[in-house]
């Protein structure tokens, strides 16, 4: 969910009226002094009418996480250049939400120095709280860039521990024809294997858990309820940790499809 093109989204009617519980909120990017999160950059944390209703939504037994980095702004690790600061800033976003994980869509993988500013700080914070990772990366034909594998096995190595890798899934127009899913899936299989390799796992099978997968819609009509029963399939056989969805709004009883396989 993207606050900043809704202000006026009500998380827990939609909560009821679609079934899903779970939400990622966007964007928190760098203001202020390149330290400060705030909402698209402009908005400070406390005044951002959708965050404002997580507690109604985790009334009804559903949950929303904060989203750093983004389509616009500049990510905190890039515009922070100052450790404790960068430690700082996501100290108070988890706290100020109540969070138990926050997510990150990372599109500096090539930036080191913004990639090792992130792991240090994210350890330094899991070493003081129980904090889950999420990275969302652009998922390719080929799977993950090479520059976002780097960015995995250095966050590994500087001690951060990423809980789930979201990979985002550009769903091929209905005009693309047949296989369209079987191309997705085969992206998926070539990430698996990137991830398992970056976190140093014994073998692709045990990164299923680690990956979620989250189809991006630019027509409501990409994705029918027979697309999503076998998404939700697929889903199920091999673990994965989540489906989720982004873009346009989905016809009718997509997200509930998708939904009723989801943890």
């Amino acid at each position: 969910m993207d606050t900043a093109l809704d202000s006026g989204f009500d998380l827990p009617a939609e909560a009821r009226r679609s079934g899903v519980r779970h939400y990622a909120l966007g964007h928190l990017v760098a203001g202020g002094d390149g330290c400060a999160p705030r909402w698209t950059g402009r908005v400070d944390l406390g005044r951002n009418a959708v965050a404002n209703r997580v507690g109604r939504l985790r009334a009804l037994g559903g949950d929303a996480v904060p989203i750093f980095g983004g389509p616009g702004g500049r990510e905190l690790a890039v515009a922070c250049a100052r450790p404790a600061a960068l430690a700082a800033a996501y100290r108070r976003v988890a706290g100020a939400f109540g969070a138990e994980a926050v997510e990150f869509e990372v599109r500096d993988g090539a930036d080191r120095a913004a990639v090792l500013r992130r792991a240090r700080a994210l350890r330094a914070v899991q070493q003081e709280r129980p904090l889950r990772v999420v990275l969302t990366l652009r998922l390719g034909p080929g799977g993950l860039e090479p520059s976002d594998v780097t960015m995995l096995r250095l966050t590994r190595r500087e001690g951060a521990e990423v809980a789930t890798v979201n990979l985002l899934a550009t769903v091929e127009p209905r005009a693309a024809g047949d296989g369209r899913l079987r191309r997705m899936a085969a992206a998926v299989r070539a990430a698996r294997d990137q991830i398992a390799r970056a976190h140093g796992l014994a073998t692709p099978e045990e990164a299923w858990p680690r990956i979620a997968l989250t189809p991006v819609l630019a027509d409501a009509g990409d994705l029918s309820r027979a697309d999503a029963r076998t998404l939700a399939a697929y889903a199920d056989r091999h673990g994965l940790a989540w489906l989720s969805l982004r873009g346009v709004n989905p016809i009718p009883d997509v997200s509930r499809i998708l939904w009723s396989t989801s943890p």
